[in-house]
C-alpha cells in the first residue's frame, strides 16, 4: 500500500476541517460550533485539528477564506460562458445576484450575525470580509465589462453586490427563485444605460490613445 506524503495528508485534513467548519457553522451557528465537533465531522480527532487551526478562531479565518475562494472561482469559471453585447449585462447579474445563496452563504450569514456582538470574532471576520469583498466587486467589474473610473459605475457595482446580499438573506426562509428572476431582468435594465457609457467610455478613451 503507498503512502499518502506527509504534506499531502496535511493539506488533506486542513481542507476537511475546512469544509466542515462551513458545513457545521451553517447547520449549527457560531454558538453551537466547536472545535470538538468539526474534527468529528471531519473525522479527524481533536487533537489534530487543533494542531492544524489553534483555536475555533482561527479555523473560522481558513473557513471564510475558503467560502470566498470558492465564490470567486465560481464567478470566474462561468464568466467564460458569458456573450458580448447587450445581452451579457444581464447574464452578468443573474451571476452576481445568485453569489450568495445555499449553504455557504447561510455560514457567513450565522457568522455575521455572531460577529455583531461577539469582539474577538469581529476582529477575525472584518478584515478578511474586506478582502473577501474587494475580490468580489474586482471580479464584478470584470463581469460587466466596464470601466469603473467612469463616474457613477463603482456605486452601480457596489450596489449590485449589496442587492446580491439582501435577496441571499430573503432566500434562507423561503423559495426567492420567482421574484428574483424579475428583480435580475429588471436591475438589468436599470444598470444597462449607465454601464453601457462606461463601455463607450473606455472604448473611445483607447482608440484616442492609438
Amino acid at each position: 500500500m503507498i503512502r499518502e506524503p506527509q504534506q499531502e495528508r496535511s493539506r488533506t485534513t486542513r481542507r476537511r476541517l475546512v469544509e466542515a467548519a462551513v458545513e457545521t457553522i451553517g447547520e449549527l451557528g457560531w454558538n453551537g460550533t466547536t472545535v470538538a465537533i468539526i474534527a468529528e465531522r471531519a473525522g479527524v480527532s481533536r487533537g489534530a485539528a487543533q494542531h492544524h487551526f489553534p483555536t475555533r478562531e482561527d479555523l473560522v479565518a481558513a473557513a471564510v477564506e475558503h467560502v470566498g475562494e470558492i465564490q470567486i472561482v465560481e464567478l470566474r469559471a462561468r464568466a467564460a460562458e458569458l456573450p458580448s453585447g447587450r445581452s451579457r449585462i444581464e447574464r452578468a447579474v443573474d451571476m452576481v445576484l445568485n453569489l450568495y445563496s445555499g449553504p455557504l452563504f447561510r455560514a457567513a450569514l450565522h457568522l455575521w450575525v455572531a460577529a455583531s456582538t461577539d469582539e474577538s470574532l469581529r476582529a477575525t471576520l472584518v478584515p478578511l470580509e474586506a478582502r473577501v469583498g474587494r475580490e468580489a466587486h474586482r471580479v464584478t467589474v470584470e463581469l460587466l465589462g466596464v470601466d469603473e473610473s467612469h463616474q457613477g459605475v463603482r456605486e452601480l457595482v457596489q450596489a449590485t453586490l449589496d442587492l446580491a446580499r439582501g435577496l441571499g438573506l430573503a432566500n434562507l426562509l423561503t423559495d426567492d427563485t420567482k421574484r428574483r428572476k424579475q428583480i435580475v431582468a429588471q436591475w438589468a435594465r436599470v444598470l444597462e444605460p449607465p454601464l453601457a457609457s462606461a463601455k463607450i467610455s473606455r472604448n473611445q478613451e483607447a482608440t484616442d490613445n492609438v
